[in-house]
């Protein structure tokens, strides 16, 4: 038979030294006369060693594993937050900035501005006009005055331009 001392029957249990001792004191486990536990004794006391060290660093490995697969899987998610929140101030940023754009040109243009859509269906449809055919008048010839420069005509941009700059 093979005969461990205790510090090895602690390192092949995974145990600490004082369990084994206190065993010893009960009674539960006993030591030859050089002071070694047979392993015989330490099996029927414990159990077989390769089955009990392998199902506990077994179930301590699957847990490590499945810490780090969920730590990585709580990173990714919050990562993923941060761009949608990213994404979203930027979006709505410039839907901001649209509508500033929307406005400042109704206003240099003169339009009226939009009414919101519950009003929109609220006020009656004018009835459509019937067209009726009239023979054209003849034109006039268009008599123009002398201008002492001519000016440039403008597209739309340009003019929208030239009234922000006047």
């Amino acid at each position: 038979m093979k005969a461990l001392s205790v510090i090895e029957l602690a390192k092949l249990y995974g145990m600490n030294r004082q369990s084994i001792y206190k065993r010893i004191n009960k009674g539960d486990l006993s030591k030859n006369s050089d002071g070694k536990i047979d392993l015989a004794e330490a099996i029927r006391v414990f159990g077989e060693p390769s089955q009990r060290s392998n199902a506990e660093q077994s179930q301590a490995t699957s847990k490590q594993a499945e810490n780090y697969i969920l730590r990585q899987q709580v990173d990714m998610l919050q990562k993923q937050l941060e761009l949608a929140q990213e994404r979203e101030r930027f979006q709505r940023e410039q839907l901001q900035a649209k509508d500033e754009q929307i406005e400042s040109l109704q206003r240099l243009l003169g339009a009226p501005k939009p009414q919101p859509q519950a009003e929109q269906a609220q006020e009656p449809t004018p009835e459509p006009i019937q067209p009726t055919l009239q023979p054209m008048p003849e034109p006039k010839p268009i008599v123009q005055e002398s201008q002492p420069e001519p000016q440039k005509r403008r597209g739309l941009f340009g003019r929208v331009i030239r009234a922000v700059l006047d």
